[in-house]
Order: C-alpha cells, then sequence, then structure tokens
C-alpha cells in the first residue's frame, strides 16, 4: 500500500488482517492522492486537512520529500482545527493526545512522518500485523506496478495479495495465479456511527472514527469487510 497520512479505517482494516503489511517508501509522491491529506468532519461536512510541504520536484519518491520549514507553526493552525471541530465529540479526550503526538513527530521526512503516526494509531487499535517498509525487501525496485507487487509478495514468502477494491480494474486474477499469487480484493461494508446531529458522511479520516467511538466499538468495525 501507499503510504497514507491518517486514512480512512480501511486502510486500518487492512493491515489488521493480513500477516504483513507492506508499505511503499520508495513510490513517487503524487499531490492527488492522499498520501499527505485527508479528510475530516467540520460543521457538518467534509473537509480537507493537508501537510504542509517543502517545495521540490514533483518526480521525487515519497522518502524524497519533507515537510515545509514552517511546519512547527502550521501544525499548531491544524491542531487547533481539530480541535474545534471535534472538542465535543465523545471520545475527545482519549483521541486528542494521540493526534498531537502524531503532529509532534520531530522528523519532517514524509515519509517517516507518515510512518510513525501508522505506528501510532495501529497501536492504538490494538493491531499487532508487522508493518514492512518496501525498500527493505530484496527485489528489483525499478520493477513497476503489477510486476512489482508480485516480486514483493513473493520475496516475503506470500502466497496471497490483497488488494483494495481500487485495483479491481488494474490487476487480473488469472496473472497473479500463473506466478503462483492469489489475489484478492478487499472492501470495506458499510457502516454508520453518531457525527452529532448531522448527517453520517462516511470514509473519513480514521480520527473521525477514533473521536466517535471508543476502542472496543472500532475493534469491531475493523472486522466489517468483504473479500472478493
Amino acid at each position: 500500500m501507499q503510504p497514507y497520512f491518517l486514512p480512512y479505517i480501511g486502510y486500518f482494516q487492512l493491515m489488521n488482517m493480513v500477516d504483513e503489511f507492506v508499505v511503499y517508501d520508495n513510490i513517487q509522491f503524487t499531490k492527488k492522492g492522499w498520501i499527505h491529506r485527508n479528510r475530516m468532519l467540520q460543521n457538518g461536512k467534509d473537509e480537507y486537512f493537508t501537510l504542509p510541504l517543502k517545495k521540490d520536484s514533483d518526480y521525487l519518491n515519497v522518502d524524497q520529500r519533507f515537510l515545509s520549514e514552517t511546519f512547527s507553526q502550521e501544525k499548531l493552525k491544524m491542531l487547533n482545527k481539530i480541535q474545534n471541530n471535534y472538542r465535543k465529540a465523545p471520545c475527545f479526550a482519549d483521541t486528542f493526545p494521540i493526534i498531537e503526538s502524531i503532529f509532534d513527530h520531530q522528523d519532517l521526512n514524509l515519509f517517516e512522518f507518515i510512518a510513525n503516526s501508522l505506528n501510532i494509531v495501529s497501536s492504538y487499535l490494538g493491531i499487532q500485523t508487522p508493518i514492512t517498509i518496501s525498500s527493505t525487501i530484496s527485489i528489483d525496485h525499478n520493477l513497476k506496478g503489477k510486476d512489482k507487487v508480485m516480486a514483493l509478495t513473493k520475496a516475503t514468502g506470500g502466497t496471497n495479495y490483497i488488494n483494495a477494491i481500487g485495483g479491481l480494474d488494474l490487476y487480473d486474477k488469472n496473472e497473479f495465479k500463473d506466478n503462483g499469487i492469489e489475489l484478492s480484493f478487499f472492501k470495506t461494508d458499510h457502516f454508520s456511527y453518531p457525527q452529532f446531529k448531522n448527517d453520517f458522511i462516511p470514509f473519513l479520516s480514521i480520527l473521525d472514527v477514533m473521536m466517535f467511538n471508543d476502542i472496543s466499538q472500532i475493534k469491531t468495525y475493523l472486522n466489517q469487510y468483504s473479500i472478493l
């Protein structure tokens, strides 16, 4: 999987179900994805929050990008925004210190910052799946797309690769089978929870789930998915 900052719960459902979770660090950064941004609740609507980045080439990998030099000031604005939006949420007192610890990470390398956030949240959720960084796996890292996916799976001793439902149009089960790998697709089941008195907005950042649900409830959500 790509490294995503405070991703939606499906990311953690996938992490929880597998034997090993591989996160790309040597993959090209893209502005339009979810690497450095996500969505939270604000006044009954979804609102983006985005990590400010140091200006650099758009062709660099995620592990070659850095947060802005002004991040120490920017993070205070982001934390204030999160606090204002969720301070009346039932689990704010438990969740906000976790979010603060994520933003207080001192390494401004984008990948290291995101990896630390994934470790903190997964630990809070009780997920014990080992997280492996892709560049530490011995393969030809010049491979692209499905060829790289299959090489990583084989190198880790995997026989089953589980991809998010978005990969349904990208990968062919027969092609993976010919390479000794069972390909499956994962889809988050629909569930909802009260977001104050607003209409429910699904697939917001995990921070929204954490603000409105205690850990026991979140653990039930981690098992609400389908495999295709």
